[in-house]
Order: structure tokens, then sequence, then C-alpha cells
């Protein structure tokens, strides 16, 4: 028969253990993407965050992901066994996985969620995006001074606030420097579907465009865009590889400071439901680097423009601007508020066609 003393000693060591052991536990965390995570495009920068929260935390974190998820009822039902299986913290990576993430959120109340590009909170629900506008003010600017049709082709996904900024904001800068300049706007109602971006990259190019923009997650048009050569830009991640001679610049997705931060926040016990719309200056929106191709004068323009950006002194919509059907919209100086560029469903006066419904 032990003794007392050892006993209790016995159960010290196992209590010791076991609350070491607990203390171990890694946070678990979960990514939903609409995409591929080879789409080269939004869900590979998305993922590219990931990875650097594993590398950033090592066994303090494990991650999980499912690609490819329908925006909808099977976004809901992913989420719903995330939320079953033991995660922490779960980030839900497109615009339509906005409903469902609050409609899962309601029903675990102890998990926390990340919705990127909406705008629904609650007390376990953040969200999260980048001003991607400041980047097509800027490649909108190389865009105006580098084509010789003055046709500017534009593969725009799904009519969103946050898709018909990006167009506004291209287009006033590539005016700004061009005033003959136009935009043929494609819609392909997808996010990544490279044979229907190839499609439309093909169809702009039928109709005079020599460089074309995006808004959609596969490298296609890019590609397109090499084999024809006119010039095209990286949307999401860099996309040089896919199209060396016709790549000018790129906008970059940078998720990972964001990601680390995030899950820093949840390890900590900090976490709180917070609303983040970062660009430029915080690093969440990237400018790649311009093309040899690019005269310098042109790209010391659309760096001073990016710069300017950054410091506060200049934001890409700033009037006098005019609504598509010329009624005013922003006076002389005066600068667009959060709340209307977060709500954006119109066109800016001079772009063609109606915005679709």
């Amino acid at each position: 028969m032990k003794p007392l003393k050892s006993i209790l000693t016995c159960a010290a060591v196992a209590l010791g253990l076991a609350a070491t052991t607990a203390a171990a536990e890694p946070a678990k965390v979960g990514f939903v993407y609409v995409g591929p995570v080879g789409d080269f495009g939004w869900s590979y920068e998305h993922d590219q965050g990931r990875l650097a929260v594993e590398e950033h935390f090592g066994d303090a974190v494990e991650t999980t992901f499912v690609e490819s998820v329908p925006e909808g009822a099977d976004a809901e039902r992913v989420l719903t066994q995330m939320a079953l299986s033991g995660h922490d913290l779960i980030f839900t990576t497109s615009f339509g996985y906005m409903d469902p993430t609050i409609n899962v959120a309601a029903k675990f109340p102890n998990v926390h969620f990340e919705h990127a590009t909406g705008y629904k909170n609650a007390d376990n629900v953040s969200t999260y995006s980048a001003r991607f506008y400041e980047g097509r003010a800027v490649i909108g600017t190389i865009a105006g001074r580098m084509t010789e049709s003055n046709k500017v082709g534009y593969i725009a996904s799904f009519p969103i606030p946050e898709v018909i900024r990006g167009i506004n904001s291209a287009y006033i800068h590539a005016k700004k420097v061009n005033p003959d300049v136009e935009f043929k706007i494609v819609w392909v109602y997808t996010w990544f579907d490279p044979s229907k971006e190839a499609d439309a990259a093909t169809a702009l190019i039928e109709q005079g465009v020599d460089v074309i923009m995006q808004h959609t997650d596969s490298p296609a048009a890019m590609t397109i865009a090499e084999e024809r050569g006119i010039m095209a830009f990286g949307q999401a991640s860099d996309m040089l590889q896919f199209g060396p001679t016709a790549r000018l610049s790129s906008i970059i997705d940078n998720w990972e400071p964001y990601y680390i931060a995030r899950v820093q926040a949840q390890i900590d016990g900090t976490w709180e439901s917070v609303s983040t719309w970062d660009g430029i200056a915080p690093g969440m929106v990237k400018i790649g680097a311009f093309s040899d191709r690019i005269p310098a004068d042109i790209q010391a323009e659309a760096q001073a423009l990016a710069d300017s950006i950054a410091a506060g002194d200049y934001h890409p919509f700033t009037g006098p601007l005019n609504k598509q059907d010329g009624s005013v919209w922003l006076a002389d100086g005066e600068v667009a508020d959060d709340g209307t560029l977060a709500g954006m469903n119109f066109y800016v006066e001079g772009i063609e066609g109606d915005v679709p419904n």
C-alpha cells in the first residue's frame, strides 16, 4: 500500500501533465475557398495566407481547408461540419458565403468566424476586405497610358459592389491620363472558370482591345493575352509565369499579416468582432513589379500615384465625378465615403452599358 504522500504526489504529477497537454492543444483554424487552391488567383492567395499561419505558429496551430465550395447551401453545410469538428476559428473567403456564415455562426456562438468581403457582423463574426480599388487606380493609369487602340477590356465576375468599384476606379484613372480611352466590359458570372474567362478575353480582343483587366480568378485571360500579343494585368496573384511578355503589373492580395494577427488574437483570447478594410498603406493590397515594357516615365507616374494613396494624400474616388447618367455624384474635391463605396451599384460617367441586375 502506497503512503498518502506518494499518492498525492502522483496525482499532482498527473494533473500537471493533463494541464500541460490541455495548454498544448493547438488552435484549430479552418478556411473555406470558393475556388481551387491552384487557381493562381483569389483562392491561391488566401491559401498562401493559411500556409503563412502554419509557418508562423508551428505546432500551436492546426489548419484545414475545403476548396471549390459553391456559395449557398453547400457553404452552410461545410461550415456546419467545420464547427462540429472542433474548429475554433473559421475564415470564409468569398462574398457569397456571407449569409451562410451568419447562419452557422448563430448556431455555434463559441466558434469565431471571419468573413471576407462581406458586411454582416455578429458577436462571433468579423468581416475583412481589401481596398482593391486602390490598386485598380494604379493599373488603370498604366492601362490608359499603354493602350494604343484606346480600348481596354475588363472581365468582370459578378455585379457586386467590390467588382463595380474596381471597374469605376480603373476607368476613372485611365480616363484621367487618356481622354480617348474606352472600356469594354464582359460579365462572366463566375469567379473561376478558365474556359469562360478565356472566351471572354478572346471576345474582347475581337472588339479591338489591346489591354485586358480582370476580376476573375484564373490566369486564363493572361494566357490568351500572351498568345495574342496584347497586354494584361495579374489579378490577386502576380501571374507573371502565364504572361511573361503580356503582363504589365498586377494587383496582389496579401492576406498573410491579417491571418497571422487574427489567429494570434484567437490564441491569446483577445479575439473580438471587428470590421477591417485595408489597402495599399498596410500592405493588404500590393502592386506587382512593373514590366520593363512600361516606359520609365509611366512607371514613375504609377508609383507616385500608389505612394500618394498609401500616404493618405489622395483618394481614388475624389470629385468632380458624375454618375453614368450625368448626375453629380461628388463635387470638386469631395471624397466618397466608405458607406457609398461599400454599396456601390452604379457606373461613373463615360462607361458604356448597364450594371447587370
